[in-house]
């Protein structure tokens, strides 16, 4: 996942082409208008404009999951957002030695995991699982996953007992959200190389994974297995995860806006168009179609991006959000690994409210029909509690102090600093 703790970057790293253009244009700029060889670059804040984004993505992969609604993966595609922002971020943190990048962003990534996999892989064996029988000792080696997710972590097809407090499919549908995990472990490994690639050749190399997908994802060529899956997966978001880098490097700035939004609305219409000729049994759910997700979000992401003001604060109404939307970007993490098992959860919650006295009787097709709503009103009390009981794990990681509920309040957020006035109220020339 993203760290939520950087600043999001605002071209910091111009490409080549742009340094060249700087040093002609430099001789024409009259030395007073120069900044000071010493003067001190200011610290960048956080762009609550990307915070606002990835928590919106947190909100709609959380809704698609409780009630399915396939039009959802169109209306906002989550997963593309979400690796935009991470390559914008990993783009910005390569300024530093990619060795220790790499290094910091496993350390951050991983002990949430490994949290979650020590609750998860107890309950799979205290149900039943006997992997080792079925597999054989090859299972070690996959369990392994659990430890540094490269490949498809394993889990019993079937656990659990129907209308138990583990319902059969629950060891599937809460080990799921882990394939993210997977690809964004991917491409953190491969972002030094691909950063290169992209300041060599920026377009070829951002198209490129969508290209892959054209070839992966229509059956023309197939990769069995999970490493066919995990291919599929960094070609399907590829696209977005190098937007991040252009987006960080200033690319789509250098084009006139005209030309890059009609392109974009191109490769989504083509994104749609190919979904409408290629729906499966959950009709228009991009996460079916991997061409569809592939263009159309990457599309969608442009736009975002190529329209995206910068933010130190939440302008207007959203400025009401501010604590949750700080919130959920401190706790990215942790939101995104338990809220299936929490769903699960609050579903076995609300069933036992036809267990109640008069309650299940006088009020059982109210429940019924309001099932979900329901439930989606007791999932956020336990994603509460779950921020509180294994949240902190991701402030440990980040080697900051532990902090149960992260949400900004009482915090210094403070301006960018401003040049000293002097007594005539103007600004004093920094020296």
């Amino acid at each position: 996942m993203t760290d939520p703790h950087q600043p999001y970057p605002q071209a910091a790293h111009p490409l080549p082409y742009q340094q060249a253009q700087r040093s002609r244009r430099l001789p024409n700029v009259p030395p007073a208008a120069r900044p000071h060889r010493d003067e001190p670059a200011a610290k960048p804040g956080r762009d609550r404009y990307l915070d606002l984004l990835r928590a919106v993505a947190l909100v709609r992969v959380v809704l698609f999951h409780l009630f399915g609604w396939a039009w959802l993966t169109v209306l906002f595609p989550s997963m593309g957002v979400m690796f935009a922002l991470a390559g914008s971020l990993m783009a910005r943190s390569l300024a530093r030695p990619a060795a220790t990048v790499v290094r910091d962003r496993l350390r951050r990534l991983l002990p949430p995991m490994w949290a979650f996999a020590a609750v998860v892989l107890p309950a799979m064996f205290a149900l039943g699982w006997k992997p080792v029988r079925e597999e054989g000792l090859w299972w070690f080696v996959r369990l392994g996953c659990y430890l540094l997710p490269a490949g498809s972590p394993p889990y019993p097809e079937e656990s659990g007992s129907p209308g138990g407090f583990f319902e059969v499919s629950w060891a599937e549908q809460g080990v799921g959200p882990l394939w993210y995990i997977r690809a964004y472990l991917w491409f953190v490994i491969a972002s030094p190389l691909l950063l290169k690639a992209f300041r060599k050749l920026p377009w070829v190399t951002m198209l490129a994974p969508t290209g892959l997908t054209a070839v992966l994802g229509t059956g023309l060529v197939t990769v069995p297995g999970a490493t066919g899956e995990a291919v599929l997966d960094f070609a399907v978001f590829g696209s977005c995860w190098i937007l991040g880098f252009a987006h960080h490097d200033g690319l789509l700035k250098q084009v006139p806006r005209y030309l890059v939004v009609s392109s974009a609305a191109i490769v989504m219409g083509f994104g749609l168009w190919w979904a409408s000729g290629h729906l499966t049994d959950e009709g228009w759910n991009l996460d079916e179609i991997p061409l569809a997700q592939s263009t159309w979000s990457f599309g969608f992401c442009v736009i975002l991006l190529v329209y995206a003001p910068s933010w130190r604060r939440l302008p207007g109404r959203f400025a009401g959000w501010d604590s949750l939307v700080t919130l959920a970007n401190n706790r990215a993490v942790t939101v995104y690994l338990w809220h299936n098992l929490l769903l699960m959860a609050s579903a076995y919650l609300v069933d036992q409210l036809w267990n109640v006295p008069w309650v299940g009787d006088n009020l059982g097709s109210y429940l019924e029909s309001s099932y979900t709503v329901l439930t989606l009103l007791a999932l956020w009390p336990l994603l509460g509690l779950a921020i509180l009981a294994v949240g902190w794990v991701e402030d440990v990681a980040a080697r900051r102090r532990p902090r149960l509920w992260p949400n900004g309040a009482g915090e210094d957020r403070q301006e960018p600093p401003q040049p000293p006035r002097t007594r005539s109220g103007g600004h004093a020339r920094a020296r």
